[in-house]
């Protein structure tokens, strides 16, 4: 308990300059484990201990500190990778109110924070985005729209909404607490803008970390973490898009609050996590005149034994512990379309979660077989069904059967037929037992490996199997859930595919075609 108390305690504070705000920390403690609202004053009181420990701590200390027992704690929204089930969640709930009331979807990339940002990132979530909901109507990058950013800090400034702020984080960490304004706040609009401009100057301005752009939402806020909250810093990083074309920042609540004001939006479903940001962000709406939007929290999804973290999972990458994002062992968007798995699958979950501020946990693998129970409804009426047997075991039949003609799929006739040539060999995987009769499924009748009778009939009780005839076969791989290949034969049908096509090998599983030279298929699921 307490190294999670801690770990929270660290995470809030970095988010707040410094200082964490212990019911914060016990309402994400008590989120992720409800059992320990038996000891709520226990609880209660270890964690007012640790915060006080950590809130003395400088922000350098507070940050190594994270990195050391939870470094997923600091990812923040932004192209730090490519997309998962985790944002199939919370962007779903989004496009799904939007096709239902004709509203506007505008996928945002935050990028205004130049740490841990993947440039591949720029062109995978919009992609991967337009897949999953189909419905994006615009792709705003933050970091393309800095000037927009900057009128809007302006404006704040000459509306007395807002200072910049030369204190030391100490200083400023000191003010906090003893609820006293900052001696910046007090100076006049002009000075303020002559500030600001000086925070532009490279050569004769202020230095990174000397100045900061902060709103004045008031030092006297019941919640430390909401007094005079930063909008704007310098960071002389280079940008992984950008370069170093910029040196002043805006920060997330500017960002999201402008983007959202110039957006036009009406409503806003957001992570609860992000309580404390909507108010922050209502405070900015306010000063500036503008109807704050109706916004809706939705609790975290965890799911156990599931790894979804972008940087981890580019480490592993890194590693050569996985070939890329399209992993088929990754939880992630790339690895699910290479499987086979329809967008429409994933938001069926999403819809039937609906909007709950609970937050929930649930094992990764339950949560795949209910994915995949969604997808098999939406695939099964459409995939074309062949022939497919491990290995190269052989039969020999003497038969009189040169062709046969079958629908590809039982039900769908819209599929077509496939032809299939037969010949007196045949790759099976079955073992074939003395004085019983077999039927190789669609083509004849056999028993002790001698012909019976071509057509069908119930009253013979012979037991189906599966079959490749030897003169229509085409070498066949299956790259598995686990990352393993599995090689065997696939009758010549299989030729006639497109890439990324979904089928089934019959009684089997359903597969993707992901390379038609090589006949390689992707394993769905059963």
């Amino acid at each position: 308990m307490e190294q999670d108390i801690r770990k929270y305690a660290l995470h809030n504070a970095l988010k707040f300059e410094g200082k964490a705000n212990p019911g914060s920390v016990i309402g994400q403690l008590f989120s992720n484990n409800p059992e320990l609202k038996k000891k709520a004053g226990e609880v209660s009181k270890k964690v007012q201990e640790i915060v006080t420990k950590v809130n003395k701590m400088s922000l350098e200390e507070q940050k190594k500190e994270l990195k050391k027992i939870a470094p997923e704690l600091l990812e923040e929204k932004k192209p730090s990778g490519p997309m998962h089930i985790g944002h199939a969640m919370t962007g779903g709930l989004t496009s799904l109110y939007c096709k239902k009331y004709n509203g506007k979807f505008i996928l945002r990339i935050e990028d205004t924070n130049s740490d841990n940002i993947d440039l591949d990132a720029y062109k995978m979530i919009p992609e991967e985005a337009e897949w999953i909901f189909g419905n994006v109507s615009e792709v705003w990058i933050q970091s393309d729209r800095m000037q927009i950013y900057y009128d809007y800090a302006r404006k704040l400034i000459e509306m007395n909404s807002c200072y910049v702020c030369t204190c030391s984080q100490e200083e400023f960490r000191e003010y906090v607490t003893k609820t006293l304004n900052c001696p910046c706040r007090s100076l006049s609009v002009k000075e303020q803008i002559e500030r600001w401009e000086r925070m532009f100057d490279k050569k004769k301005g202020f230095k990174e970390g000397e100045a900061v752009l902060r709103f004045k939402s008031g030092m006297q806020d019941n919640n430390p973490a909401m007094r005079d909250f930063p909008l704007v810093r310098i960071n002389d990083s280079k940008h992984p898009r950008q370069g170093m074309k910029y040196r002043v920042w805006p920060l997330m609540n500017l960002c999201v609050t402008v983007d959202d004001i110039e957006a036009g939006m009406t409503h806003i479903i957001r992570a609860k996590d992000h309580m404390d940001n909507a108010k922050r962000q209502e405070k900015i709406y306010q000063a500036l005149g503008k109807k704050f939007p109706h916004t809706y929290f939705v609790g975290r999804y965890n799911f156990e034994g599931i790894e979804i973290s972008c940087s981890k999972t580019k480490e592993k990458i890194k590693k050569g512990e996985f070939k890329g994002w399209d992993d088929v062992r990754l939880p992630f968007l790339a690895a699910l379309k290479r499987r086979g798995i329809q967008p429409e699958a994933l938001l069926r979950f999403t819809k039937e979660v609906g909007l709950s501020q609970v937050d929930k946990k649930m094992d990764g693998a339950d949560y795949f077989k209910i994915i995949y129970s969604y997808n098999r409804e939406i695939i099964d009426p459409i995939a074309k069904r062949f022939f497919f047997v491990k290995g190269n075991c052989k039969i020999k039949i003497e038969n009189e059967v040169k062709k046969i003609e079958v629908p590809l799929h039982p039900e769908n006739k819209k599929l077509g037929m496939k032809k299939i040539k037969i010949g007196k060999e045949f790759y099976i995987h079955d073992v074939i037992k003395k004085n019983e009769i077999y039927r190789f499924m669609h083509i004849f009748n056999f028993k002790n490996n001698e012909f019976i009778s071509e057509k069908y009939d119930q009253k013979l009780g012979a037991k189906i199997i599966h079959a490749v005839p030897v003169e229509d076969a085409v070498n066949v791989q299956v790259l598995m859930d686990n990352g393993e290949i599995i090689k065997g034969k696939g009758e010549g049908a299989l030729r006639d595919l497109k890439e990324g096509e979904i089928i089934q090998f019959e009684r089997q599983f359903f597969a993707r075609l992901d390379d038609k030279k090589k006949m390689l298929f992707v394993y769905a699921h059963d």
